[in-house]
């Protein structure tokens, strides 16, 4: 069954630029900010809903995988080949490439609403850039075909079937094209204002993996689930493909839009700016689906905000879309590229350490780490709907509202994402024993992976605080080496805690060295804050990260001690992590308030303001019962009352 096209949170129109002196201006800025602020609640909720969709079918795919190949040799050989696609998701769907691809989309969409260039330069821009692009991305994959026994050495030198290792990696190689395309259509998309096709890939991409294990599962072994990967990128791309050429085929989105522009006076612009009119527009390449009445820009007249607030300052910069074509910055490029590749060497390292440990070791670590990293993704989602107005923020001036925002985005992720956390730690044998022990995997297996996954749980503020903050040392889009070398520390943190400690601890020590290793990072980039980045109040943002630490420990405990008490051999796993989570929400929201811990109290009014309207609706809720007496009338003197009318009823009655 098909499902028809999502058009509401995509292309909903928002009143284009106006001048100050026209009457109700300030008002249709109110509504015009009223507006994007539920369009953008209606995205983000949208994307949301979809990469939990994905997340829930990245653990069906690793349930299937321990179901049907265990924790041995085979899977070891085939997480190693997994290195490939883990890579070129962040590098080309997830970060570097989005970075780089955004702005430039962005920049031409306004050129083709201000009409200053003959032609469409979207489509130049695609004519432009996607061949080299391809031609760079397919090179990119025969080279790791080619360099694959090379490349499977370096990463495990003391994996037992190395021949397997290599097989894998060269059918995976095939995402280096794939991802490549998906993240170029996926940077095309969000610059339209298009969120619904992009959020759907990593749907489509496990959906792929999945059949290819279950189908050519008995025939090929393990060697399946690579060819899933390999059919789960052209999914990505095919997934992505109608909504980015319809785009293309309609620049204004809607085909009977010129018609009603050619007769109406007075024109209105989309989010992304492709239907504004070259008089009225003024957004730049950068700006949010916001209402913004001002002058144009490099005249000195006075302007409002988007709220119709009057601006210190006028706008005397020229706007970007009358700015020339530039290239790519590759500096920019090279420093999101850099950060991201020395972020994910954390894996290679984690992997490279456990190739010389028994058999099932790498297995452990992948998902212990999988299962533990979604309270950081969850928390993230946050940061990644608010980096738009972080950025629009940073590009206005506006340091007070960027810094705000940041320290409040830092704050919620960080509540979220201990509470978490404290899940985990409470309950992560039962996860593990619902989501995985079956098939192959034993309770051996369980075991070793809930005591890996504890431990990976203690670097998980390290993670959100660095993913938040990276955002804002990118926000003003020029390059800035100062992440990468934090990154940079912080890895060689884990690769000299981790050869530490893999002798004594083995996994443990590994999954220890990683949460050391982060933390060192997001401490530097929390210390780093100021000219590098939005300046935020330092000792606001670590007492905001210190409070709801004691809180989470005592959460944690009360799980804990809740899921061991009612885990019994012959009772699912189900029941004790259900009550477990439940000890460890009450307990937190109990503390949260009493501690301080910023967002508590403003989430628990936030609900109770959001049942009011339930329980007034509700028979039970509230009785009003209201009896009116009628007054007697003052009559003239002479005049005499007027006796009743019987109704029909009372007739009918006798």
């Amino acid at each position: 069954m098909t499902t028809p096209p999502v058009h509401a949170p995509d292309e909903a129109a928002v009143p284009a630029a106006r001048s100050a002196d026209v009457p109700g201006a300030d008002a249709g800025a109110d509504a015009g900010e009223r507006s994007s602020r539920s369009l953008l609640a209606r995205a983000a909720l949208l994307t949301a809903v979809l990469s939990v969709a994905g997340s829930v079918l990245g653990l069906a795919r690793d349930q299937a995988l321990a179901r049907l190949f265990g924790a041995g040799r085979e899977t070891d050989a085939f997480l190693v080949a997994w290195t490939v696609p883990e890579f070129a998701a962040t590098l080309l769907i997830e970060d570097g490439l989005a970075f780089a691809l955004v702005p430039m989309f962005s920049l031409a969409l306004a050129r083709r609403a201000q009409g200053t260039v003959p032609g469409d330069p979207v489509r130049a821009l695609v004519a432009a850039t996607l061949p080299r692009l391809t031609l760079a991305f397919a090179a990119a994959g025969a080279l790791v075909v080619a360099a694959a026994p090379v490349l499977v050495r370096a990463l495990a030198p003391g994996l037992p079937d190395h021949a397997l290792a290599v097989d894998c990696t060269r059918l995976t190689a095939t995402c280096v094209v794939s991802f490549g395309l998906a993240g170029y259509c996926s940077a095309a998309l969000r610059a339209h204002r298009r969120f619904l096709a992009p959020a759907a890939i990593y749907c489509a991409y496990n959906t792929g993996i999945i059949t290819a294990m279950f189908v050519l599962g008995g025939r090929w072994g393990v060697r399946a689930a690579a060819v899933g990967v390999a059919v789960g990128g052209l999914l990505m791309v095919a997934a992505q493909l109608p909504s980015l050429a319809g785009q293309l085929r309609h620049p204004d989105g809607r085909p009977d839009r010129r018609r009603l522009r050619s007769r109406f006076p007075f024109r209105f612009r989309r989010d992304e700016g492709a239907g504004a009119s070259p008089r009225t527009s003024t957004a730049t390449a950068t700006d949010a689906p916001t209402l913004s009445a001002g002058a144009t820009a490099g005249t000195n007249a006075p302007h409002r905000g988007t709220a119709g607030q009057e601006a210190p300052a006028p706008r005397t910069t020229p706007r970007a879309a009358d700015t020339p074509a530039r290239p790519l910055a590759l500096a920019l490029l090279g420093t999101v590229l850099l950060f991201a590749l020395c972020r994910q060497s954390q894996v290679l390292i984690e992997r490279f350490l456990a190739s010389g440990l028994p058999s099932g070791a790498i297995s452990h670590l992948n998902y212990a780490q999988k299962v533990a990293q979604i309270p950081m993704t969850l928390s993230l989602m946050l940061c990644t709907v608010t980096f738009p107005v972080v950025a629009r923020a940073v590009a206005d001036g506006d340091t007070e509202r960027a810094r705000a925002r940041v320290e409040r985005d830092v704050a919620l992720a960080a509540g979220l994402v201990l509470l978490g956390t404290a899940t985990v730690v409470a309950c992560a044998p039962q996860m593990v024993q619902l989501l995985f022990q079956r098939g192959a995997f034993t309770a051996a297996d369980t075991a070793a992976t809930a005591g890996v996954m504890r431990v990976y749980a203690l670097g998980l503020l390290g993670q959100t605080v660095v993913g938040a903050l990276a955002r804002c040392y990118f926000s003003a889009g020029r390059a800035n080496w100062y992440p990468l070398g934090a990154m940079a520390v912080g890895i060689a943190a884990t690769a000299g805690a981790g050869a530490w400690a893999v002798g004594p601890w083995g996994v443990s020590g590994i999954a220890a060295a990683n949460a050391a290793g982060i933390t060192v990072t997001a401490a530097l980039l929390v210390a780093g804050t100021g000219p590098r980045s939005v300046p935020v109040r330092v000792r606001r943002v670590l007492g905001d990260l210190a409070r709801p630490v004691p809180v989470a420990v005592a959460a944690a405990v009360a799980g804990a001690l809740v899921a061991d008490r009612l885990a019994a051999p012959g009772v699912s796993p189900a029941v004790p992590l259900a009550a477990g989570a439940a000890a460890v929400v009450g307990v937190f929201a109990v503390l949260a308030p009493v501690l301080g811990v910023r967002g508590a109290v403003p989430a628990v009014e936030s609900v109770r303001r959001s049942l009011r309207p339930v329980t007034r609706r509700l028979p039970h809720g509230r009785i009003s019962l209201r009896i009116r007496f009628p007054l007697p009338r003052r009559l003239p003197p002479g005049a005499r009352p007027r006796r009743p009318r019987k109704s029909r009823g009372s007739r009918g009655s006798r």
